[in-house]
């Protein structure tokens, strides 16, 4: 480990999940400015100590690490002191910080905590830096939209997902059946599936009612959206005819028995259904498909999801922040700018934290690629980047009750337990007091 780094983890004991409890950190005076400073030095050869911190994988660890260590490699006066931790209790642990006025100069966030924390005023607004000391201009504009919350510029994206539709090519292929193609319209792709299904006896696709990404393209192809402020953007009427519209694609058996949906609902990336033989397609996003591939030896494909591709934008899959508090800000953003912008910290972290933001690193990038999968992943979100709608609000403080209740609701309907008009009163009742 390079000595200007110092990393504080707890191993996990060998066989059990990688769902860890928070891990104490210890950063010293790196939240203790004032919050209103710019966070320069005068000297800039001045050593600084900035405090990072971010969830993910011993893998991700290591390539974090690297790309750290090739900042301090041009910078010997910073020294970073870093924490990681697994996913599971990562933002309960940023909020204990938060609490406690210890927050890190530099932190990871993702869409289900951006809003949260910057109606805290935990996060920087880094409006100020955009174009100048941190450089968008690369972007997709819909990513940077997309780091956004009430007019300040609150996270800088870490990387690009879209939402991918893969599907199993080698079960098409040998069936003689045509692929899914990007601009199927939703009942196209359910004509479809029952046609899979048909000749293979494997239904078509998974069943995406409970899948929140799948109903936020479809809800924003029909003029509407997600959120809109801190109320839920669509109506009863339009959950229920989502819920309608897969009911029917369940009566045509193009998709697996509800006991099988509830299965891919649950299991992580590695047991999609598409991989597990149980459907020919899963709903995911297209950055995962090389993690799918390696759970099958079937070859696979992957378009944009159903509808018009307007309906996607660039989805930062992880934003960097800076602590509003931090009198490091300036080096904080230096970083930032490094990780995102600097074509060895990309290759460094290549697609961890999904696609490069800087398109023009990312194609470099791509030519450095050997991976087929990974390849194809990166080709379909650079030609759907032309296609891409306006990036939709970040949503709102209690946008994970939202997901959770889909799924709930989704299933309800699913087993038979309540109708699709029931089923969407009851997420609305639950989801709209919720948000804020």
């Amino acid at each position: 480990m390079h000595s200007g780094i110092r990393t504080h983890r707890r191993r996990l004991l060998r066989g059990l999940a990688a769902a860890a409890v928070a891990i104490p950190l210890i950063f010293g005076a790196a939240a203790c400015g004032d919050d209103e400073e710019g966070g320069g030095s005068a000297d800039a050869n001045a050593p600084v100590k900035l405090s990072v911190f971010y969830w993910g994988s011993e893998a991700r660890a290591k390539l974090t690490e690297d790309a750290l260590n090739a900042y301090k490699a041009k910078h010997t006066n910073v020294e970073f002191e870093v924490t990681w931790q697994a996913n599971q209790g990562y933002a309960d642990k940023l909020a204990t910080l938060a609490a406690g006025g210890d927050v890190p100069d530099l932190f990871a966030l993702d869409d289900n905590m951006l809003a949260d924390f910057a109606t805290r005023n935990v996060t920087a607004d880094l409006t100020e830096y955009k174009d100048g000391k941190i450089d968008v201009s690369k972007f997709p504009p819909s990513l940077v939209e997309y780091g956004t919350v009430d007019g300040k510029l609150v996270g800088i994206s870490a990387g690009e997902n879209t939402q991918g539709l893969v599907y199993n090519k080698t079960l098409l292929t040998k069936n003689g059946l045509p692929e899914p193609t990007t601009g199927q319209t939703w009942e196209q792709h359910i004509d479809w599936a029952t046609q899979v299904a048909a000749k293979t006896k494997i239904p078509g696709t998974q069943d995406p009612s409970a899948d929140y990404k799948a109903f936020w393209v479809w809800i924003r192809q029909q003029g509407k959206d997600l959120y809109s402020g801190k109320q839920l953007g669509f109506s009863e009427a339009d959950l229920a005819a989502w819920f309608t519209l897969w009911k029917g694609a369940r009566d045509k058996k193009a998709t697996p028995t509800p006991d099988v949906i509830h299965e891919g609902n649950v299991t992580d990336i590695s047991k999609q259904l598409v991989v597990t033989g149980k459907a020919a397609t899963s709903w995911v996003w297209a950055n995962q498909m090389p993690e799918l591939k390696k759970n099958t030896k079937d070859e696979l494909g992957v378009v944009a999801y159903p509808g018009d591709p307007s309906g996607q934008w660039a989805r930062s899959s992880m934003y960097w922040s800076v602590a509003r508090s931090s009198d490091k800000k300036d080096t904080a953003v230096d970083v930032i700018n490094f990780l995102v912008n600097d074509q060895a910290a990309v290759n460094i972290l290549g697609t961890d934290r999904g696609l490069p933001s800087n398109m023009e690193l990312r194609t470099a990038f791509a030519s450095t690629v050997s991976d087929a999968n990974m390849k194809l992943s990166i080709q379909v979100e650079n030609d759907l980047a032309a296609k891409f709608g306006k990036a939709p609000q970040v949503p709102p403080k209690g946008h994970s009750t939202f997901r959770s209740e889909l799924v709930k609701a989704a299933e309800n309907v699913q087993f038979g337990r309540a109708t699709p008009e029931k089923a969407a009163a009851d997420l609305i009742a639950v989801v709209q007091p919720k948000l804020g």
